[in-house]
């Protein structure tokens, strides 16, 4: 599924086969999650961004074939590939162990061609194992909503109190990770949403609102998903003397203006960009660890612009997933809801 244009939509296509470089693997897809980011690249609000592309950067792939120097997989390995998909390795950033602000850096699904497809190439230095208890299509989701959201809650310290503006694909896998080390999950939904405030609650948050509310207590620290300026202010009110506030999006509207006095009190702001290969491990190493029940609701390969709408509509429950080879007008709600499939018998 192509994307020749920001505002799209995207066109299926058949593409010939690229040559392998030596530290590339050829994957067959078999699921790649549908990111709000994916919505950003279609409204061209992502200024890196090449047209026309194949999106898609949470990528589940049994490997194919391997390049010459590849050593790390073998062919039949299941595997995943995430955002980051190569950077220069020579530049300051890169040099301080921070890949994921590589100015040269190459983005799965952005710049690179991604997983909307039955076929598609990555770099294995930037591919990870997928853990053996998730399915492919509760996988996926992991490989960006998984890992950014890891980045975020790393950024925002020891939080007993946790906030989560925007309860979607991120935002339900860290709840879940966050209980797991004893933290209290407070979830805000769209105003009104109160399906949204019933799955939050459902997956163990303490509390469940309308992002235009005050929690019931002060917050230690809140993660923004949504990507919603106006949510920067509403949070800094929520969050206690010393608190912060995390960014987690990769594009946001325009934050507005507001008082002083709600960052006295040395709160801060900030943003997380991208990932590492460091977060990555990190991450699946605890998706390992921890039982987490990723909610999916799975698409056809063909319908990539139907997901997506739903998506936008915020008509979903958890991550949608493209399965390529799945009927056209077949099951559209796979809620797995931690369901674990035997890796055996995922064919």
């Amino acid at each position: 599924m192509r994307l020749y244009k920001p505002g799209g939509p995207l066109e299926l296509e058949a593409l010939e086969p690229v040559p392998l470089e030596e530290n590339q693997v050829r994957l067959e897809v078999l699921a790649c999650g549908v990111c709000r980011t994916d919505l950003h690249l279609l409204d061209g609000e992502l200024p890196q961004a090449h047209y026309p592309v194949t999106p898609g950067h949470e990528i589940v792939g049994r490997v194919l074939e391997v390049g010459k120097a590849v050593k790390e997989f073998a062919v039949g390995d299941r595997i995943g590939v995430p955002w980051l998909g190569w950077t220069c390795g020579v530049c300051t950033y890169c040099k301080q162990g921070m890949e994921n602000l590589c100015d040269r850096a190459q983005f799965t699904g952005c710049t690179l061609d991604g997983g909307y497809a039955e076929r598609t190439v990555a770099d294995a230095r930037y591919c990870m194992p997928i853990p053996n208890q998730y399915t492919d299509a509760q996988a996926a989701p992991l490989l960006c909503a998984g890992l950014i959201g890891y980045r975020a809650y790393r950024a925002a310290g020891e939080a007993v109190n946790l906030g989560l503006y925007g309860f979607g694909a991120a935002a339900h896998l860290l709840a879940q990770v966050a209980q797991s080390e004893g933290q209290r999950v407070f979830a805000f939904v769209r105003p009104g949403d109160l399906e949204a405030q019933h799955f939050a609650t459902g997956l163990g948050a303490t509390w469940a609102g309308g992002s235009d509310e005050m929690p019931p207590e002060p917050l230690d620290a809140a993660i923004l998903f949504a990507p919603v300026g106006a949510l920067v202010p509403a949070a800094l009110a929520a969050t206690r003397k010393a608190g912060r506030v995390i960014c987690a999006g990769i594009h946001m509207s325009d934050i507005p203006r507001f008082p002083y006095e709600l960052l006295w009190g040395e709160r801060s702001v900030s943003s997380v960009a991208n990932l590492t290969r460091d977060d990555g491990r990190a991450f699946m190493r605890i998706a390992t660890d921890v039982d987490l029940r990723p909610s999916v609701e799975t698409f056809p390969l063909a319908e990539a612009n139907e997901a997506l709408a739903r998506l936008r509509a915020g008509n979903l429950q958890g991550a949608a997933v493209l399965i390529p080879g799945q009927a056209r007008g077949g099951m559209l709600s796979g809620m797995y809801n931690g369901m674990h499939q035997n890796p055996a018998e995922r064919d």
